[in-house]
């Protein structure tokens, strides 16, 4: 590992010191020939970071943790999980690295993590590497994601390495480069209750409360203070996701995270025709995480983490139970709110004065969409057009006409707002044929689909002339959908 004397990028080395426990000493391994595919150069300045060192030759080893900062010290992070309902006590960065700690621009604290970086000790029987096309899928979505305004981590770059990786067939090893508010998750409680450190799980609960939920520092009981606030910060996730039609696709435990971030897009996808029971993960072969299970699945996991903090939340396990079933009580509701509002949102009314009406209207539609199999994002963009007085497109994705013009009726009444509607129904998503396509081009070289989508997700609110491509649903060819984690 070789440091280099550029003044601009600072690493931090917080996690590394604080929790050597919870984490190994590791390099990144060296890439044969690289070369930058995508850089996020409204991400670099964010972070402060020169985009032309980014793209220099020393900048992309830094990029590939090749070449850090002095001072800097990545680690693989250790974290348990529950896979699919089952748990596994030491799962931890097989295939990534922690770089360090940035200070942006605005001075909070973001972690640089690569993807796809070589094995560590916690690779089990992987090779480490990762493969262009998922690491590129993850650029975008993420991206995607972030510009709808969900939280999420970020994708800084990815760099081909210029190895071979054996998959499927041979395809070219890449590199992403992330950024977070931090790498916890609920995997990594778990770990760290289950080596019964209760000084190692205190000093990692403060940890999390300092850099993520610092109100609770000042509750009578900050370790069930944060428990509540991982609730509704990912009751909050959840509800934002579930409401533009996003599957994750692999919501284990340790791919939830305490800040309440989007991480670890693997077999990710945007539902098109809306039913609830959508799986899209070719490895999800119980439905364990489909779109209609995504709420039940993170209270599920929610409880996980109040196991790991229990002995924190009260000395007497019973009466810790007792306070933490009352703090998971909370999800439910605060989901429900979360949903009913955007939900009201969508179909352009106030929540505050739609009330029960709102609920109706908001139910009756979902079961006209569901019943026609009507695509999901160009549904509720159309209905806009039906909020001023246009309303054939959205007539026209429905099976049961007269059904629909009843509810069209007493929504009409409702006086919907439909520039508002226009603000939180997205004309562009990462529509699964035009991902696929953008994919397939870049493993030939050709980038420039990957630019074009970007260039429509990242504005996703803003129909224009020329993009009318990434509005469409996917054609009658396309086929059943199904994604792959990538390793």
């Amino acid at each position: 590992m070789s440091a280099f004397a550029q003044p601009t990028v600072v690493l931090g080395n917080l996690f590394a010191t604080e929790f050597p426990e919870l984490s190994v000493p590791w390099q990144a391994e060296q890439a044969p020939a690289p070369q930058l595919v995508v850089l996020n150069e409204g991400l670099a300045g964010e972070l402060g970071l020169d985009t032309a060192f980014l793209r220099s030759e020393e900048g992309v080893r830094l990029l590939l943790g090749g070449a850090v900062p002095a001072g800097a010290a990545p680690v693989a992070q250790a974290y348990a999980g529950h896979q699919f309902g089952w748990y596994s006590p030491r799962l931890g960065d097989g295939r990534a690295l922690l770089l360090g700690e940035l200070t942006d621009v605005e001075g909070r604290i973001r972690d640089l993590h690569l993807k796809g970086s070589g094995r560590t000790p916690f690779a089990r029987n992987g090779d480490g590497r990762a493969v262009l096309g998922p690491m590129l899928r993850e650029y975008i979505v993420s991206e995607a994601m972030h510009a709808l305004d969900i939280p999420t981590t970020r994708s800084l770059a990815v760099v081909a390495t210029g190895a071979h990786v054996q998959r499927e067939s041979v395809q070219t090893g890449a590199v992403l480069a992330r950024v977070a508010g931090s790498h916890l998750r609920v995997g990594t409680f778990q770990y760290a209750r289950n080596t019964n450190d209760m000084d190692l799980l205190r000093r990692l609960a403060d940890h999390a409360i300092h850099r993520h939920h610092p109100a609770a520092a000042g509750e009578d009981n900050p370790y069930l203070a944060l428990l509540r606030s991982v609730i509704t910060a990912q009751a909050s996730l959840v509800a934002r996701w579930m409401l533009v039609g996003f599957i994750h696709g692999v919501m284990n435990t340790d791919n939830m995270t305490i800040s309440g971030e989007t991480i670890d897009y693997g077999p990710c996808a945007f539902m098109e025709g809306f039913d609830p029971g959508t799986v899209f993960s070719s490895i999800d072969e119980t439905g364990r995480y489909a779109y209609r299970n995504q709420p039940p699945v993170a209270e599920w996991n929610l409880a996980r983490f109040a196991e790991s903090l229990l002995p924190l939340i009260h000395p007497d396990q019973e009466r810790g139970v007792a306070m933490a079933v009352e703090a998971l009580e909370g999800f439910r509701s605060q989901y429900s709110a979360a949903w009913s509002e955007g939900m009201t949102r969508k179909i352009g009314l106030s929540h505050a004065t739609s009330g029960e009406d709102g609920t109706v209207l908001v139910d009756e539609l979902l079961a006209i969409v569901q019943e026609a199999g009507a695509d999901y994002t160009s549904f509720f963009r159309k209905l806009g057009q039906a909020a001023r007085g246009n309303a054939a497109p959205a007539r026209g994705m429905v099976l049961d006409l007269p059904r629909f013009d009843r509810w069209l009726a007493s929504w009409q009444a409702a006086n919907p707002d439909a520039d508002a509607m226009d603000k939180v129904n997205p004309a562009y998503i990462p529509r699964n044929h035009l991902v696929e396509e953008a994919l397939s081009a870049a493993s030939g070289g050709d980038t420039g689909p990957v630019a074009a989508l970007l260039e429509a997700v990242t504005s996703p609110w803003l129909e224009r002339p020329g993009f009318e491509r990434f509005a469409e649903p996917a054609p009658d060819g396309f086929g059943p959908y199904r994604t792959f984690c990538g390793t």
